[in-house]
């Protein structure tokens, strides 16, 4: 009888073996896909990253921007339709970009690519042109250089007074009272909150 408890268990931990050497099977081939896809994504990131292919893109870049215009002052009721048959005079419209916030809704302005770069300087002809009843303001397009952004230093507050770099302490009451015995001095409390001096 003892015999036959012993093999019950034996068997289960036969197929406890068994149902833990399929989980593991499944976990290294589940790393085995992860890692696959992580080389893929550094292969992807490494040639964004590689200066040969960085400096193509933006050689490229720089190409599109040359074809491209800025619109400004755009109705926000209006279609990229309307603003490519707006411009379509200037010269064939490859692409019209209407920006837009983090809920869809216009920015207001918008960009026109067309395929040819004599188009640009019709379509700055367009200036002050009318779209929806709005003046629209048309200047070439710049391209933005990575890094280059103009460090713009925090204004002070005029109404708050000078930041001070030093916490506010108030003196000590018992080294030297000019107030006189019996009488208890007001401190002033600083004019702002900073914890972080």
């Amino acid at each position: 009888m003892e015999d036959d408890v012993d093999m019950a268990r034996a068997d289960e931990a036969v197929t406890d073996l068994d149902d833990m050497k399929k989980r593991l099977k499944e976990m290294e081939d589940e790393a085995a896909a992860l890692r696959e896809m992580q080389a893929k994504v550094e292969k992807e990131m490494g040639s964004v990253q590689d200066p040969v292919t960085a400096g193509a893109a933006q050689a490229n870049r720089e190409e599109v921007d040359s074809r491209s215009v800025f619109v400004g002052n755009v109705d926000y009721s209006c279609t990229p339709e309307e603003v490519q048959q707006h411009f379509q005079s200037c010269g064939t419209v490859n692409r019209v970009t209407i920006r837009t916030n983090k809920f869809g809704q216009p920015k207001g302005y918008a960009y026109v690519e067309f395929l040819e770069t004599e188009a640009v300087q019709e379509a700055l002809l367009l200036n002050e042109s009318e779209l929806h009843g709005r003046q629209l303001k048309v200047s070439a397009k710049r391209t933005n250089v990575p890094g280059m952004k103009q460090f713009r230093p925090r204004r002070p507050n005029p109404y708050l007074g000078y930041p001070s770099r030093t916490p506010y302490v108030a003196p000590n009451p018992y080294l030297y009272s000019p107030y006189g015995f019996g009488k208890v001095p007001r401190f002033r409390m600083p004019t702002r909150y900073s914890p972080y001096f």
